[in-house]
């Protein structure tokens, strides 16, 4: 045995030897600069470079190949070595010498190298060229260990959650098409649900040729994931592998057909492993280094106690097949196997095993030599090769627990899910082991239909971890199920747990709760652990106003500091038992649900400030308060948006967060619209009703502050306005003209028509007025006559709200017609029932005109009229008495401050003067009480959010310019300056009518418009100003050449240019030549800049900026009227709001109702009552009535996701889907008829052949007979008994 030689060349690397003059030269300063220049721009390259290199060194130096380095003469073919090469290849120092005795060695006679063929592979043979990565590598000197670091640090794969080798046949082989599409798609469904890498062996032959197929079809479709698959290959089979040779090259690779000894690489892999071990043209190298390679893979932990799962696929297969599945049948730890029955040989062997055994893995006697004969027919081996295969197998099957067999065949199983299953069966048996794994395979489908099953588990185990785990992985379809399933939230969710979501990695870049939480706390440390009070200032700042997260509450905070505080002495023991007592307490309470009522409302929150839409629409669905859950959501999402948006952030991050909240929105809208038709009564109630766990505000307020128009523009939401607007009066038309002649003539409102008490508690109050409401009641309660029936009482009795809804009509035909008192009347006399008993005859009366069905006209028979001082309250307090009383008052203060700077301004002030000054001075305190009641907190929050109200700045400036004035006016030496400064004034007082008369149709929606037309003005405004000071500076400057400094000078640069916007140019003083007047002495040095100046720009002013802003307005005119009705609608609310709000009395009587309402202030506390400042407008429910509202609610909304899944189902799209998926099933049916047609015509005709030649045969016998007979004595009468075939 010789060493053969290395005849690979050396190369020199450096690119620039010693001795080489180049860069000698001295670089002048334009060639040093180009020079550094050149050096910035080759930076980046050399970067990229850099890391090449840096990859490529790693992989030399832990890859190596083999190649033969003895010559061992081949007993078959002396002229090549035992490695397949032949005797020229080892070079020509062979000698005789050789020892033909020795056998051939891959770690003997092979010598390693550095890796000389790494890259990525073009395979151009397809429509669409794709790419795969390889290395060449030896199977003796690799570690699996460098394989996993080759994949995860050099490729960029993460490591796998699951392992699937597939096994089976090397040489082609056909499956029906049944089974091909089958296995197809469950392999390539398989793939893409869970992440797993499929190994194969790489070849375009056989087995692999299938699993090819199927990923190709898998990659024509665009899934989210990327299907991984890994081929394993041996060096020396494969076909010009002398292209693949280069370090980190990109080579072309075209298609041919795969015989045994040249095999071709299949161009649906992504990688491949090049398995080198010095031979050529021969399989073997790559077994062992495979099953190396998976059996590392298989022992890394992808979960706390979890190994990376393992499944074999065997489709067809040989006799090494058999033995494959024994070896991992056999393994520690063992791998679950499945056969594919029916595609052929080794597979069809075992399944008919499989199913024959008994359970202890022993077949048949009877059935022994039918499996010893059909191995022998199959392998065409001897009978001893067949009973050592046959004992293989009985082996396998004492593993049967580990063997899954599918029928491809059959249309009810499926590939994935046995493959799924059989990876459970054999792996764990613990249920929250299996759905952590159903969780990292993304099947929830598996955990639904084989973990959860009900008759096959009892799940007696706490789920709760993996609900953890399914929340933080963002898996909705667990979370759902998990729910279903017996985790309960209010038991799940705790202090800790939420924490953790919100501490929890993003799945994008773009953070959320990092992001806002940094500009609330300043210098966080990177590891910084977020705390509920985090989330609740967070949350405080986003939702602006007042509101108050119950993470920032005052109780809140005291429970979660006590728990904290347990947690953290839990391990000592110096506390005192009284300080423990009472952490207990706080612990049990929050461990009671008491920290988290409504656990689904602190879920959507965190969906929402992570980020997560799917999710928070799940959460959405679930639990209480689901409109207000959607305009919070909705808030969240748009302020969210708005920051992100304002600090320049990527633009696609903004635009998502404001695509989700725009999915909210519309979601409130038609969850409002569904109410709506349900119920009026009930939907009016969940707007106004008080959102305890979202500091006690509204829906309709919410919907309000986040600017919802459709949603305030429902017909709900306007009939609930339109009633708050009418107060307690029952008059819908001509009500404005009603109104001023109540105001004008008093008694007039005798006449008018008011609501019931009844109907006044159905309708939103503020605090005070509900117990101001309630004191009367009691009063009324303790000096009610006992024989008398006030007008509250008949209306109470009424059969309005009874006969109102359809399933009360029923209930009160039947009593009627059974002699009973209906269920109206008998509430009546419950009512009553301490005052006095009914008599028959108005007993008979009620039953009358419920029959009759005249409901709330029974007052005109029993009432008493109202009281007076009823109607006067009712009248006033109304907000349309209120805003014509307000008007008018304030017409009259503009009449009086017209006067008062038109007429000559006398040293005293007059009469309407002074009452100017008083109804100011009224108007600024009823605008303290105003800022005092608007929201409750500290004053920096009231100041914020009466900041937010445009109108109110206006008036504090208007109120602040007065003063001025006032302070000038008793200033004898300041009095005419004080009348310009109250002559400036009344503008901003006339413009104030703008506000007022918003309430109106028509000037409120176009005083929308020409607030935003002016938001866009004053953006040209600066650039007019830039362009019209340009100009006026240049002119100034060339006809006055020789001023003094004045402020006159800054007058006369706009002066001029300003007017000529309005087509104003001084033609005479355009060129100073010409201006004589100005100039008497002519023209003036440069004359001709000023003219070409103004050219210039008139040209910009006139034909650029004036036209742009016109374009510009009527862009905004165009897409804000076709909503004026919407606008007019939504900016309605506010203004009836401030009037329900406002005093009783406007200005100047305003302190009249202050130093009222002070004293019944002062009356509360000297009660011991706290007095709520809260002001929104909400109705005030019972616990009974505020969970009866929750179900109707929450029916509702069951209803609703009724119909959104109704209509999914059957939309144009789903219709389209399902036919296709029908037509695409009927077409593989037809495909299998055809098939099956053309099978048994060949069937036919071969039996037709056989009938033909059976009757040859006979012909031809019964010619010899007939020959016979006549040659042999004695044979004709034998040969008389054979019939003729005619």
């Amino acid at each position: 045995m010789f060493p053969m030689k290395d005849l690979s060349p050396t190369v020199s690397m450096n690119p620039n030897p010693a001795g080489s003059s180049r860069g000698s030269l001295p670089l002048s300063p334009s060639a040093s600069s180009f020079s550094s220049i050149w050096d910035g721009l080759r930076g980046g390259r050399n970067s990229v470079v850099a890391e090449e290199k840096r990859e490529t060194s790693w992989i030399e130096k832990t890859f190596y190949k083999r190649e033969c380095v003895y010559f061992i003469p081949n007993p078959d073919d002396p002229d090549s070595c035992c490695c397949g090469r032949s005797a020229l290849w080892h070079g020509e120092d062979v000698t005789e010498e050789t020892s033909s005795n020795e056998n051939w060695l891959p770690g003997l006679h092979t010598a390693q190298a550095p890796t000389d063929a790494f890259g990525t592979i073009e395979f151009q043979s397809t429509n669409h060229p794709t790419k795969a990565q390889y290395v060449r590598m030896s199977t003796i000197d690799t570690k699996a260990e460098s394989v996993l670091s080759l994949l995860q640090k050099q490729w960029g794969l993460d490591l796998p959650k699951l392992i699937l080798t597939v096994h089976g046949g090397m040489a082609n082989f056909d499956l029906s098409p049944k089974m091909k599409r089958s296995f197809r798609k469950g392999l390539v469904k398989f793939a893409k649900t869970t992440g797993a890498w499929v190994f194969t062996s790489g070849i375009k032959t056989g087995v692999t040729r299938h699993v090819g197929a199927g990923i190709g079809e898998g990659r024509s479709k665009q899934f989210k994931k990327k299907l991984v698959t890994i081929g394993v290959v041996p060096w020396g089979v494969l076909k010009n592998k002398e292209q693949l040779i280069g370090k980190n090259i990109t080579c072309s690779h075209h298609h041919g057909k795969s015989s045994y000894v040249q095999s071709t690489l299949d161009s649906n892999h992504s990688y491949f492993l090049l398995a080198d071990n010095g031979t050529e043209a021969e399989y073997g190298a790559e077994v062992i280094f495979r099953r190396r390679i998976e059996r590392h893979l298989n022992q890394q932990k992808i979960s706390k106690g979890i190994n990376t799962p393992m499944a074999c696929v065997v489709l067809e297969g040989g006799m090494n097949t058999i033995r494959v599945v024994l070896e991992y049948v056999t393994d520690k730890p063992p791998v679950p196997v499945i056969i594919c029955a029916g595609s052929g040989r080794a597979s069809d062997l075992i399944s008919f095993a499989y199913q024959n055994t008994t359970k202890d893995g022993k077949l048949p006697d009877r059935l022994k030599v039918v499996l010893i004969d059909a191995i022998q027919d199959t392998f065409t081996c001897t009978e001893d090769k067949a009973k050592e295969l046959y004992f293989e197998i009985l082996m396998c099957l004492k593993r049967r627990n580990l063997i899954t067999v599918v029928n491809l065949a059959d249309e009810n199983q499926e590939l994935d899910m046995l493959i799924l299953k059989s990876l459970l069966k054999g792996t764990c048996s613990n249920i929250c082991e299996q759905l952590r794994l159903a969780l990292m395979w993304d099947r929830e489908d598996l955990a639904e239909d084989y973990i959860l099953d009900g008759e096959k588990a009892q799940i007696n185990e706490s789920l709760e971890s993996v609900m953890m785990e399914a929340l933080i992985s963002d898996k909705v379809n667990f979370v759902k199920l998990l729910s279903e399933n017996g985790v309960s939230m209010k038991s799940f969710l705790t202090l800790n747990r939420l924490e953790e979501l919100y501490n929890i990695n993003p799945q994008c870049q773009f953070n959320p709760v990092r992001y806002f939480i940094k500009g609330l706390r300043k210098n966080l440390y990177p590891n910084y652990r977020y705390t509920l009070p985090d989330i609740g200032l967070m949350l405080n700042n986003l939702m602006g106003g007042a509101f108050q997260c119950m993470y920032s509450t005052k109780e809140f905070r005291q429970k979660y500091v006590a728990l904290r505080r347990i947690s953290s002495s839990s391990n000592s023991t110096s506390s005192s038992k009284r300080s423990m007592k009472r952490q207990t307490s706080y612990l049990s309470e929050a461990t009671g649900s008491m920290l988290f009522k409504y656990p689904f409302h602190d879920l959507l929150l965190w969906a929402v400030l992570m980020n997560r839409q799917q999710m928070a629409l799940f959460m959405w669905q679930q639990g209480e308060e689901a409109m207000a859950k959607a305009l919070i959501a909705s808030k969240l999402y748009k302020r969210m948006a708005q920051e992100a948006d304002a600090d320049v952030l990527e633009s696609s991050i903004s635009e998502h967060l404001m695509e989700n909240a725009e999915e909210f929105m519309n979601m409130a809208l038609e969850f409002l619209s569904h109410c709506y038709h349900i119920d009026v009564d009930h939907t009016q109630q969940l707007l106004t009703d008080d959102l305890k766990n979202f500091s006690n505000t509204t829906c309709i307020t919410l919907a309000v502050d986040i600017m919802h128009y459709d949603f305030v523009a429902h017909n709900c939401c306007q009939n609930l306005i339109n009633d708050i607007w009418m107060g307690g009066l029952q008059t819908r038309k001509n009500s404005s003209i009603k109104v001023i002649a109540g105001l004008l003539f008093p008694p007039f409102l005798t006449a008018l028509d008011y609501k019931s008490k009844k109907q006044l508690k159905l309708m939103p109050q503020t605090v005070e007025e509900h117990l101001d409401e309630t004191l009367e009641d009691d009063s009324d309660d303790n000096d009610e006559n006992e024989n008398e029936l006030d007008d509250d009482s008949i209306q109470s009795a009424s059969p309005v709200k009874t006969l109102a809804t359809s399933n009360s009509l029923p209930k009160l035909d039947d009593a009627l017609k059974a002699g009973k008192k209906p269920p109206m009347i008998r509430s009546v006399s419950m009512h009553f029932e301490n005052q006095r008993k009914l008599s028959r005859q108005e007993i008979k009366s009620l039953q009358k005109m419920a029959n009759e069905k005249q409901g709330c006209r029974i007052k005109e028979h029993l009432k008493k009229p109202l009281k007076l001082t009823k109607m006067i309250y009712k009248f006033y307090t109304a907000p349309i008495t209120k805003f014509w009383f307000y008007l008018i008052t304030y017409l009259a203060f503009l009449v009086a401050y017209s006067y008062t700077i038109l007429a000559r301004t006398l040293p005293k002030p007059a009469w309407p003067e002074v009452f100017v000054m008083v109804y100011l001075l009224s108007f600024t305190a009823e605008k303290c009480r105003e800022l005092a009641l608007l929201v409750p907190g500290p004053l920096k929050i009231k100041l914020r959010v009466f900041a937010s109200f445009y109108w109110n700045l206006w008036d504090v400036v208007a109120i602040i310019w007065f003063v001025v004035g006032v302070v000038l006016r008793f200033n004898p030496s300041t009095l005419k300056a004080s009348r310009i400064v109250y002559t400036l004034n009344i503008t901003f007082f006339y413009i104030r009518i703008l506000g007022i008369l918003s309430v109106n149709k028509a000037l409120g929606a176009y005083s929308k418009i020409i607030g935003k037309l002016l938001k866009h003005m004053a953006y040209f405004s600066i650039i007019m100003l830039i362009v019209t000071a340009s100009f006026g500076v240049v002119r100034q400057a060339v006809h006055f050449q020789n001023e003094e400094w004045s402020w006159f000078m800054v007058r006369s640069v706009f002066f001029y240019p300003y007017w000529m916007i309005y087509g104003e140019i001084f033609k005479e003083e355009i060129d100073t030549c010409t201006d004589k007047v100005n100039h008497p002495d002519g023209c003036t040095y440069g004359s001709w800049v000023s003219p070409l100046a103004m050219f210039v720009f008139l040209l910009v002013i006139f034909i650029l900026l004036v036209n742009l802003l016109i374009a510009r307005f009527n862009a905004t005119c165009v897409k804000v009227i076709p909503k004026v009705t919407e606008i007019w609608k939504y900016q309605r609310y506010t203004v009836i709001l401030k009037y329900k709000l406002s005093s009783l009395l406007p200005p100047p009587l305003a302190i009249l109702s202050l130093i009222y309402q002070g004293i019944k202030f002062l009356i509360w506390k000297c009660r011991g009552k706290e007095h709520d400042f809260d002001s929104g407008l909400k109705i005030f429910l019972t616990e009974e009535e505020r969970d009866k509202l929750h179900d109707f609610e929450l029916q509702c909304l069951e209803d609703f996701l009724r119909q959104k899944e109704y209509k999914v189902q059957t939309s144009a799209n789903k219709r389209i889907s399902t036919i296709s998926e029908r037509v695409n099933r009927i077409s593989a049916h037809l495909g299998d008829v055809a098939l099956q047609e053309k099978s048994y015509r060949h069937s036919l005709q071969m039996a037709d052949q056989g009938v033909t030649k059976l009757e040859e045969i006979f012909t031809n016998n019964y010619e010899i007979v007939k020959l016979m007979g006549k040659m042999v004595p004695g044979f004709d009468a034998y040969a008389s008994m054979i019939p003729s075939r005619q």
